[in-house]
């Protein structure tokens, strides 16, 4: 394969537009501090306070073993909680502290303009449509995930 080939397959696109959105992301929260992983587990921990890193690892398809390291550093900053569960207290359970909360909802107008920024070359048909079309590749691709996207109740 030739490198003008390799710049047109699916997976290097999607790469290339991961890359761009991370920098944007990053861009757009410097005053947080946030990644966008970072941001996705302080969604998902307020949504289901008590969660264990397990299930967060699932909710947010982010592999468990490196979560640990985000969660580390959430916890320094004193954005994140963990505490033992009443039923094995070998599992640590998370929530968000009140600077972590007050974040988290700092960071939302800065969330929302990286998203818009990110979709701002394309009009809103088109928007409409590659949010169609990536929801859809995810969802019918994510069993080959090495970290599966899993819902909790």
């Amino acid at each position: 394969m030739r490198l003008k080939q390799l710049q047109t397959q699916p997976g290097h696109l999607i790469r290339r537009a991961q890359q761009i959105a991370v920098a944007i992301f990053i861009e757009e929260c410097a005053a947080f501090d946030l990644t966008p992983v970072q941001y996705a587990a302080l969604v998902a921990i307020d949504e289901h306070e008590g969660i264990d890193a397990t299930r967060l690892s699932a909710q947010i398809a982010f592999d468990r073993s490196t979560l640990g390291n985000v969660l580390e550093r959430l916890e320094m900053r004193g954005l994140v909680e963990r505490y033992p569960s009443r039923d094995d207290r070998r599992v640590k359970l998370l929530k968000l502290t009140d600077i972590g909360r007050a974040i988290m909802r700092e960071a939302e107008a800065a969330v929302r303009r990286a998203q818009e920024r990110i979709l701002a070359p394309l009009d809103a048909e088109r928007r409409r449509v590659l949010l169609d079309l990536l929801a859809q590749l995810v969802e019918l691709n994510n069993d080959a995930s090495r970290v599966p996207q899993r819902r909790i109740a």
